[in-house]
């Protein structure tokens, strides 16, 4: 597969930032959810209602859905493993582990992206400042969720290595989903086609796995409003961003929303549920930063470059 290096756009900066406020409100969404709804039904309303609400907005645009049986076949390879693989894991370990340790953990995904990337993809092999922003990134994940999560890390763990394997789905499937962009499906399409195909797959375990009584009891308020949450925000939005940037960044650049998300996650518990910011917070904060800064290379480019007083006459 033949691609260019790229770099971020100011555009796909806000994106990113703005995509990471929505994903980092579905744990907030999830952990309400668990606790009421069994983890199969929660993919299953997640995609089923995002995949309505998509199509609407499709067609509503004048656009069409493409008939190309290989076109639908790409988009249930990244239904499987961009939406009902990660979202059954991730939401089944948060029952298991503690939400901040699955953060952790799949802050990871980069790493895998890089690390995939290098094989799978030309002119996007490993180097210096991309690892280097890899492991700065993720050591400021670490200072920000604190020592008491990282001190519960067991790799041996069913529900951390359930983590890892979410973390490895969706650094894998965003190299995958590249190929729509060649394919000429734009990524309003791309997002509306694999939830598709994500709902007709789940929605059937779904059922049987609940024996045909996907929830439990009637659903309670907080139950409808996540639900509300998850499906507009953490889907719909979500992904129609996602897949632009997608499209626009590569890959890896896409992916390095999963470092944003915890940062965004305590900015909204700052300034919606009043919580204070401690030390550790503003330190994972900047570590953070420079690891983004770090993969995306501009900062690196620009400080080599010389300046034109050190510039000698020729």
């Amino acid at each position: 597969m033949r691609q260019q290096q790229q770099h971020m756009t100011s555009a796909d900066w806000l994106s990113l930032i703005v995509l990471s406020m929505f994903w980092g409100g579905s744990y907030f969404f999830f952990k309400i959810l668990v606790a009421e709804v069994p983890v199969f039904t929660i993919v299953a309303v997640r995609v089923v209602g995002a995949a309505l609400i998509l199509v609407a907005i499709v067609y509503l645009r004048g656009g069409s859905l493409p008939s190309s049986p290989a076109i639908w076949g790409a988009f249930a390879v990244v239904g499987i493993f961009n939406n009902i693989v990660p979202f059954c894991l991730i939401i089944w370990s948060e029952s298991q582990i503690s939400s901040g340790l699955a953060a952790i953990l799949n802050a990871t995904t980069p790493v895998f992206s890089v690390l995939l990337s290098h094989f799978l993809v030309e002119h996007q092999r490993l180097n210096a400042h991309r690892i280097a922003g890899v492991l700065i990134g993720l050591a400021g994940v670490c200072v920000l969720m604190g020592p008491s999560a990282l001190l519960g890390l067991n790799l041996k763990s069913i529900a951390q290595l359930a983590c890892i394997v979410a973390a490895l789905s969706y650094a894998w499937v965003a190299i995958y989903a590249r190929r729509f962009k060649a394919l000429g499906v734009s990524p309003l399409v791309t997002a509306t086609g694999q939830v598709i195909m994500s709902g007709a797959i789940i929605t059937p375990v779904a059922l049987l796995a609940s024996r045909f009584q996907p929830f439990h009891q009637p659903p309670s308020a907080a139950v409808l409003a996540s639900f509300a949450g998850l499906i507009l925000l953490s889907t719909v939005f979500a992904y129609i961003l996602y897949f632009k940037v997608l499209s626009s960044a590569g890959a890896t650049n896409a992916l390095l929303v999963t470092f944003l998300t915890p940062v965004s996650a305590l900015l909204l518990g700052a300034l919606v549920l009043g919580e204070r910011l401690v030390t550790s917070d503003i330190v994972g904060t900047v570590l953070i930063f420079i690891g983004l800064a770090a993969i995306d290379g501009r900062a690196l480019n620009l400080l080599r470059r010389p300046s034109v007083l050190t510039q000698r006459p020729r």
